[in-house]
């Protein structure tokens, strides 16, 4: 399976990611890293300059069903933490 991405790539990846909020980046981070398989996480980390922990949570919110609807990225009433 392929473990690096050419340099035009990951700087794509990178002007992506940034791009994203927080919830988007995580999950995108993740199916970044499925598709990478053994070492993909540390790869992707260094890639994206984000923390490890950060696509751990992201693969497991893809798992998880999500209780919002479609197009929110909270529920109705919740503010952000500062």
């Amino acid at each position: 399976m392929q473990t690096h991405y050419p340099p035009d790539v990951e700087e794509a990846m990178r002007g992506f990611f940034d791009s994203l909020p927080e919830r988007q980046r995580r999950r995108y981070a993740a199916l970044e890293v499925a598709k990478l398989g053994r070492g993909g996480i540390s790869y992707l980390a260094r890639i994206l300059d984000c923390d490890e922990k950060t696509i751990r949570r992201g693969r497991r919110e893809l798992v998880q069903v999500s209780d919002l609807p479609p197009g929110r990225s909270r529920k109705k009433g919740v503010v952000g933490s500062r």
